[in-house]
């Protein structure tokens, strides 16, 4: 009898640690990016991580081919045809441009992405800066939130503002 009890408890106790498992769900955002035209160029579902930062996985299309930047922009605004209303780059601590840069880099500043010649883009990009937890430092959801923006260009990793990515060419918006 006793062994039976010891059993039912040491199933109750998986069950509730199991439930407890699959009852954590990671903050996630999912963001349609457009283009300057209007047009839907795809979405980006930016997911939290349990030891900080982010990942976004894109799923993209309609863009030229080659190697293009991706930052999180300060304003949570993508008014086409320039983006200009995105504001910056994110950059809550004041740093230099770059993640090559040894004074650098923004928060907001991520690895260049690869575009296929067909146009798309499917692949996941991490940023451990930012965080999708309101009221953190570094939240891309804090002062109403912020805006993931594609570049024409690859970024060069260094220069200060904005690594010369070229335009923006893409945008999509990141509210709380």
């Amino acid at each position: 009898m006793e062994k039976r009890r010891w059993m039912w408890l040491s199933v109750g106790v998986i069950l509730i640690a199991t439930a407890a498992i699959a009852g954590e769900k990671k903050a996630s955002k999912t963001v349609t990016m457009t283009a300057a035209s209007g047009a839907v160029l795809g979405t980006a579902t930016i997911e939290q991580e349990k030891e900080g930062g982010v990942e976004i996985q894109l799923s993209l299309h309609g863009l030229t081919p080659g190697e293009h930047a991706l930052h999180f922009h300060q304003t949570a605004s993508c008014i086409g045809p320039d983006f200009k209303s995105a504001g910056g780059h994110f950059n809550p601590t004041a740093a230099h441009h770059g993640l090559n840069n040894p004074s650098g880099p923004h928060a907001g500043d991520m690895d260049n992405f690869m575009v296929g010649p067909d146009g798309t883009a499917h692949m996941t990009v991490s940023n451990p800066r930012v965080t999708l937890e309101p009221g953190q430092p570094n939240s891309l959801l804090s002062n109403g939130g912020t805006a993931l923006v594609i570049h024409a260009k690859a970024d060069d990793l260094m220069s200060d503002p904005a690594g010369n990515a070229g335009d923006r060419v893409g945008c999509g918006v990141i509210t709380p």
